[in-house]
């Protein structure tokens, strides 16, 4: 904690004698809807590509740590897996879109951060704290993380090369290359990333990972506004996954997971209406071998969703009217949880207005039919009302997740399971209440304040919980001196805290500029019926993230803090135990090359070689040293 203290006490000194810059207000794409955060009635973090590409990390899940209101739990270094976690919920209630697709793996979420996008395509990342079901559907229960790759055409015609190469410590490796044509009416992005290390020293072996990830984008708009937007992506991972999912000393796991991703989207602008229709289709091979000799799992998924919508502009308050349906089918064929198809149909409606000077209003309602859970109505409404450089907000709404394969049907295809997790294929889904106040400052200097009280109270939350041979409900396939954890309806979850997130943006001197960020999330979760489950006891009670950029035409230097508190977990028979509070410094230093079209760099990951564990047994890296150089070369030419 001393030397975070430290810095934001050199930064906010830095700050009070620097000159401003305009920090202009910012339209998000997270409500589908455009609208100005102040207007959307909810707390919102919009992340521009060029602060993105400064925060120090070698995937984009290592990236996300540092952002405010995320906590990002990790399993292993260098894109292995993480899960994402926002206000104290469980990482299958945070929702991933990939421009507008909702990418979530129906086998499991610790599958979420396998997001198919190299860093150097992405536009911005929005992020929106809290329920937003009404829309979005299912799984938006403690945020959204919204990933966008679409960029408007360009009025020249410009040809980017990238290249990042990346050489450090635990045998690192990570290479990068991206070329981008573009003009007034296409735009076509390939891009590959290949990335390895032999990672920490682990117990009796190395963490190593192994990833690629080879993608293309391409966008044409046609006569009359009709634009179509096309991108497909290769994802491959092979990585040590001793003890990610279970404390046995005999795990030695080893993992792949190869994934496909195709998207399609076709949109049509005119003056009073908006038309889009959105496809995405994943497919995704899962090999888990416990320990050599052992029969891997073989878990083969596939999700495909579409959505279908139109956005009205009306003249009555300058309201926006969006309307939609959305399908996705989920299936699996696995030799561990068999063989299932999952179906689910939505239809919303959202308007968006302007009642009075000041207030702006948004009342969304959505129908779902689930194969699971069957009818579910889902309404919610935000309210945001300025007074001068003040946005007072509060929002209200029903979430929603069903259970996925994993939950359901884990070990369950098996002929003899003597220890570990099983699924269970009568949950019920997931609901809740979302409640949420908050107020945003934006003050005249270029500093902006957005403060935050939320509440949820779930029902029939899932989770894992520890328990009993004769109390397992199908018994069949186990023995009776088993260590089994169930898959179970937890009965009621009552979860509430605070956020309180502060960014800006400063001209120090003419040539150094200064761009931060910083956050800080409290969180306490009760379940009534004081069942202690696996998810719900590993949150964080308290995480700071914060980020702070120092720039000039010559050189940056990036400087990103992380620290938790939570409950301490240990076990008899691990050492790696999960840590009660830690704190992590990550530095990124540039020298540019070439009048900014080149850099070499250092980065430093873990600066005081911290020892630390999100999950029990699953250790993380100390000190992670590494330099790299990067290229850009790019031309413009009048169209």
């Amino acid at each position: 904690m001393k030397y975070f203290l430290s810095i934001i006490l050199i930064l906010v000194n830095t700050v009070g004698h620097s000159q401003t810059l305009d920090l202009n207000p910012v339209l998000v794409e997270s409500t589908i809807q455009q609208k100005r955060i102040r207007e959307t009635g909810r707390n919102i973090i919009r992340l521009s590509k060029e602060e993105l590409q400064k925060i120090p990390g070698n995937s984009l899940d290592e990236i996300l740590r540092f952002i405010p209101g995320i906590e990002v739990q990790m399993r292993g270094p260098a894109g292995a897996q993480a899960d994402f976690v926002m206000r104290g919920g469980t990482f299958q209630q945070v929702l991933v879109l990939i421009d507008g697709i909702r990418m979530n793996e129906p086998l499991t979420g610790h599958f979420n951060s396998y997001i198919p996008v190299l860093k150097e395509e992405i536009q911005s990342i929005e992020i929106i704290k809290g329920a937003a079901a009404s829309i979005f559907g299912p799984d938006a229960v403690g945020g959204v993380i919204h990933i966008i790759t679409q960029k408007s055409f360009e009025e020249k015609k410009q040809q980017h090369a990238r290249a990042d190469i990346k050489r450090g410590s635990y045998g690192l490796s990570h290479n990068t290359f991206s070329g981008e044509l573009s003009n007034q009416h296409t735009s076509l992005f390939l891009g590959a990333q290949i990335n390895k290390t032999d990672g920490q020293a682990l117990r009796g072996t190395n963490g190593f990972v192994n990833t690629e990830l080879f993608n293309m984008n391409f966008s044409k708009k046609f006569a009359n506004d009709w634009k179509v937007y096309i991108r497909g992506a290769v994802d491959r991972r092979d990585f040590n996954a001793q003890n990610f999912y279970t404390t046995f000393l005999s795990d030695t796991a080893r993992e792949k997971v190869n994934s496909t991703w195709q998207q399609l989207s076709l949109s049509k602008t005119t003056p009073k209406t908006d038309y889009y229709f959105l496809l995405g289709a994943r497919q995704l091979n899962d090999n888990y071998q416990f320990r050599p000799g052992a029969i891997p799992n073989d878990n083969r998924s596939q999700l495909l969703n579409a959505d279908l919508r139109q956005i009205q502009k009306l003249k009555w308050q300058q309201a926006k009217w969006t309307s939609g349906v959305q399908l996705f089918n989920k299936v699996i064929r696995s030799n561990d949880r068999g063989n299932h198809t999952h179906k689910h149909i939505g239809a919303y409606s959202s308007l968006m207005h302007q009642p009075l000077k000041g207030l702006f209003l948004t009342e969304g309602i959505r129908l779902d039919w689930d194969q699971s859970y069957q009818w579910n109505f889902i309404p919610q409404i935000n309210i945001a009302y300025i007074i001068n450089n003040i946005a007072f907000r509060a929002s209200a709404g029903k979430g929603v997740r069903d259970a996925d394969f994993t939950e359901r049907y884990n070990n369950y295809n098996k002929t003899l399971v003597t220890s570990g997790r099983i699924g269970n294929p009568n949950l019920k889904a997931e609901k809740s209440i979302n409640l949420e106040l908050g107020a945003d400052f934006f003050t005249n200097k270029p500093i902006q304040l957005h403060a935050s009280l939320f509440r949820r109270n779930q029902t029939n939350m899932i989770d894992w919980v520890q328990t009993k041979f004769e109390l397992m409900p199908r018994q069949s396939n186990l023995i009776t001196t088993g260590a089994y954890a169930l898959a179970m309806n937890i009965a009621n979850v009552n979860t509430s805290g605070a956020e309180l997130d502060i960014n800006g943006m400063h001209k120090i001197t003419d040539q150094l500029n200064l761009r931060w960020n910083t956050g800080l999330t409290s969180v306490k979760s009760v379940a009534a019926d004081n069942i202690s489950s696996i998810y719900l006891s590993n949150y964080a009670n308290l995480v700071w993230n914060s980020n702070f950029q120092l720039t000039t035409s010559n050189w940056m230097l990036s400087i990103s803090t992380l620290y938790k508190q939570r409950p301490e977990q240990k076990t008899s028979n691990l050492t790696t135990g999960v840590s009660k509070s830690f704190g992590l410094m990550n530095i990124r230093a540039d020298k540019y090359l070439f009048n900014q079209r080149g850099a070499i760099y250092l980065q430093i990951e873990n600066l005081f070689n911290v020892q630390y564990a999100d999950f029990l047994g699953a250790k993380m890296p100390g000190r992670w040293i590494m330099t790299g150089f990067r290229l850009h070369l790019s031309k413009n030419k009048p169209v």
